[in-house]
């Protein structure tokens, strides 16, 4: 049985710990592979390669820091085929999906590529007599990302790129599901050029977790992942003293107006409630149907979801794959259970899919169930699988406060042929992502992403502007340099410019 290790200062490490778990290929059901589970010494070690490392790497030049990060770049675009792989081997996700994960997370590579420009900081000349005054930013030391499964490659390269740009060093803790395309992008780094240390990946669980938060040499913490855990990053983390930005779960919700053009609403419904199996914290989850637009967006969603085409994501032919474990399948199907005991209506019922190529692998159908109310369990709670829920409301109005009232705040999106109801749509939800007509609207690289509410703990957002405000802090300098032959005395009042 292969073992993955971690990978520390440089090169693979077995680790000390005797731990391992066991990676699942998901559209079969059988174990592929071992990975090492870290302990703290472990963690240690890696905090400890990194620190060394930041000695010399926060005063590389910008100039050499680009240099490898564009080498960087077209390494990852060499084998983008071979991290694709790689996610629809341990994920499940269709080939194609898996690409254009990759993809996204190369868009953060090249916004970091601009480091130089990002890191100018600023200059006030003559702000008093003799005097100016100056600002410019500074890397935080070690940083420690924590990602989920669900983008193995792109959420790490939501982190990873800006931080080590910014002259951090750098500790990935991947899930312990997905864990081979981290070492991959590990070496692919090592080949770029970046020094031994600068960045390192530990596998593991909950000990390796509570290891990285709880290191005293460990300054920051990016989370991605569930709610209940990105709330205890926060809190633990934060108690350590260590900035922290934990983005969480969703509900995203999709609003169609009787305006809407309803073919092309649920053709994109669809792809975003059903791409990656639901396995995504910007899927739509829940579409709200406002008015007359409800049946006739009912039977469109019923023809698009039942044509979808599932099956093992290595097969050109399959549109969804499975979802990541047993564990998630039965939590899924249990989801639409309870919505038909609780008085929904199943459109289309996925938990019994059939085809020979489906029995062995963690596969469930696409879903829709309408009718759904805001008290029942499908919808208060974050499914993440394949399943669309609609609700009914009558008015523009009672869809916002809708949206609003659910705890989440991570994306939403309204399809509609008015920019009138569009423009007070974006202006009244209290949600961080907003899309018109775009059912999943991912910032691009050079903005930043992250909700509100429930679906983050934190001040910042990632990547973007605000992601390099997070890994660096910002020094003021006010500086005077006299002449010799007309310095004077200090005053002993309060200083004022003058």
């Amino acid at each position: 049985m292969k073992t993955i290790d971690h990978w520390i200062g440089g090169k693979p490490t077995a680790g000390t710990a005797q731990r391992t778990g066991a990676v699942f290929n998901p559209a079969t059901g059988r174990q592929q592979a071992e990975v090492a589970l870290a302990d703290g010494s472990d963690v240690d070690l890696a905090v400890q390669a990194a620190s060394e490392a930041f000695v010399s790497w926060s005063q590389t030049s910008l100039s050499k820091r680009t240099a490898i990060l564009f080498a960087f770049r077209e390494l990852v675009r060499a084998h983008t085929d071979e991290l694709a792989e790689l996610i629809t081997a341990e994920h499940g996700k269709v080939l194609s999906d898996a690409r254009g994960e990759v993809q996204r997370g190369l868009e953060v590579v090249e916004f970091a590529c601009g480091i130089p420009q990002l890191l100018k900081g600023e200059f006030s000349d003559q702000v008093s007599t003799g005097i100016d005054s100056f600002s410019f930013r500074q890397p935080l030391g070690v940083v420690a990302g924590i990602t989920p499964f669900n983008f193995p490659v792109m959420v790490p390269m939501w982190m990873n790129p800006i931080a080590i740009a910014c002259g951090n060093t750098f500790v990935l803790k991947p899930s312990e599901r997905v864990p081979s395309a981290s070492v991959l992008l590990a070496e692919l780094w090592a080949e770029a050029g970046l020094p031994d240390g600068v960045f390192n990946v530990v596998h593991g669980d909950k000990v390796a977790v509570d290891a990285l938060l709880d290191h005293p040499d460990v300054a920051a913490v990016s989370f991605v992942g569930s709610t209940p855990i990105a709330r205890y990053v926060h809190e633990r983390a934060t108690r350590a003293g260590k900035r922290v930005q934990a983005l969480g779960g969703a509900k995203n919700h999709a609003v169609v107006l009787p305006d809407a053009d309803i073919d092309f609403a649920a053709e994109h419904l669809s792809a975003a409630g059903f791409g990656s199996a639901g396995q995504r914290c910007m899927a739509i989850s829940a579409a709200v149907a406002v008015g007359s637009a409800a049946d006739a967006l009912i039977e469109a969603l019923r023809a698009k979801a039942t044509a979808v085409q599932v099956g093992p994501g290595v097969e050109p032919s399959s549109e969804m794959g499975p979802v990541i474990t047993q564990e998630a399948k039965d939590r899924i199907i249990g989801y639409v259970t309870s919505a038909e005991s609780q008085g929904a209506t199943l459109v289309v019922d996925g938990r019994a899919i059939e085809g020979d190529a489906l029995q062995d692998g963690y596969f469930v159908g696409p879903t829709v169930v309408d009718h759904v109310t805001p008290e029942m369990d499908v919808y208060r709670n974050e499914v993440f699988g394949p399943v669309l829920v609609v609700l009914r409301a009558e008015t523009l109005d009672e869809a916002i406060a809708l949206i609003n009232a659910n705890p989440f705040g991570n994306g939403t999106s309204v399809f509609t042929g008015s920019g009138q109801a569009a423009r007070r749509f974006q202006r009244e939800v209290t949600v961080g992502m907003i899309g018109v007509n775009v059912p999943i609207p991912v910032p691009m690289a050079y903005y930043s992403f992250g909700g509100w509410k429930d679906s983050l703990f934190g001040d910042m957002h990632v990547h973007g502007a605000e992601g390099v405000r997070f890994y660096t802090r910002a020094k003021v300098v006010t500086s005077r340099w006299p002449q010799a032959d007309t310095s004077r005395g200090a005053s002993y009042s309060f200083p004022t410019s003058s």
